[in-house]
């Protein structure tokens, strides 16, 4: 994936129509040998792997638009090039998915914290467990699972919307897992929180309960931050942070979640985490290569 190049020959998801992405979308899982653009790998178990849905390969802008209200980390708005197709988990990952890894590897939630069940997102993790997931992902099934970039994230979040939602400029509650009472003030840094709303009673949902985007996708918008591979930059404009030796890493989470506003589950909108950091209001979601 380039940012900001013009050469290659991928269509431009933004001039599209919602039939001609999803007819896309199509052609992509038949050029990988998929009869159907959902799909799911099996675990060494026989049982499912997370379902998937075949993201393709196109151009578009990320970023908040010029007359978007967004803070400054959000610009400038860039054009990127997705080059190749890829497939993405259909939902955030489910506590009852991480809790297969976790029987096969031992690991276990901290005792302290907050642990769902069943089909809600996997919260209380931290980006390198995730990333060990998709290690073990990969391992289980013979395929390559990692973590989604941050451009990979919002061209899947968009599905060729140019707009700051997936579903148009305005969101309601049929849409997203949000907070209707928080609204934005740019000139605030966002995800701070007092501390004692950490330990408070999780929103979050069931995951898959709300409506899909253009591809098929669930909870992109609120319910939980996800993780993506990126590290932090201060805008789309710099390089990323570098931490002191010995310092957790700063990345990016997208998504919003059942804790913020609206204005946070823009598709542009991006929140600084640190790769060791749990939260209440924070998963994940995998890509596999295709």
């Amino acid at each position: 994936m380039n940012p900001d190049a013009s050469s290659v020959a991928v269509p431009d998801t933004f001039t599209l129509r919602e039939s001609e992405l999803i007819a896309l979308q199509v052609q992509a899982a038949q050029a990988s040998g998929l009869a159907d653009p959902r799909f799911h790998d099996r675990l060494s178990s026989g049982a499912a792997a997370p379902e998937l849905a075949v993201i393709p390969a196109g151009t578009f802008e990320y970023g908040a638009a010029p007359e978007e209200a967004a803070p400054e980390q959000e610009r400038p708005r860039r054009s990127a090039i997705i080059e190749r197709d890829f497939a993405m988990g259909v939902n955030p990952v489910t506590t009852e998915e991480f809790e297969a890894y976790a029987r096969a590897t031992g690991w276990q939630p901290r005792e302290e914290l907050l642990w769902l069940s069943g089909r809600m997102p996997a919260i209380d993790v931290r980006q390198t467990d995730a990333q060990d997931y998709c290690a073990w992902l990969s391992r289980e099934t013979g395929q390559r699972y990692r973590l989604p970039t941050e451009q990979e994230w919002e061209y899947a979040c968009r599905a060729g919307a140019a707009t700051a939602y997936p579903y148009g400029d305005q969101i309601g509650p049929d849409d997203a897992v949000y907070n209707p009472n928080k609204g934005l003030d740019p000139n605030q840094p966002k995800c701070q929180r007092p501390l004692a709303d950490r330990f408070a009673r999780c929103g979050a949902k069931g995951v898959g309960g709300l409506r899909p985007n253009r591809w098929g996708l669930f909870d992109m918008v609120g319910n939980v931050w996800e993780f993506t591979a990126s590290p932090w930059t201060r805008d789309h404009a710099t390089a990323p942070e570098h931490p002191a030796a010995g310092s957790p890493q700063a990345v990016v989470t997208k998504g919003g979640s059942w804790f913020d506003g609206a204005a946070d589950c823009r598709a542009a909108a991006r929140c600084r985490r640190l790769e060791n950091e749990l939260d209440i209001n924070l998963g994940f979601r995998v890509v596999r290569e295709l």
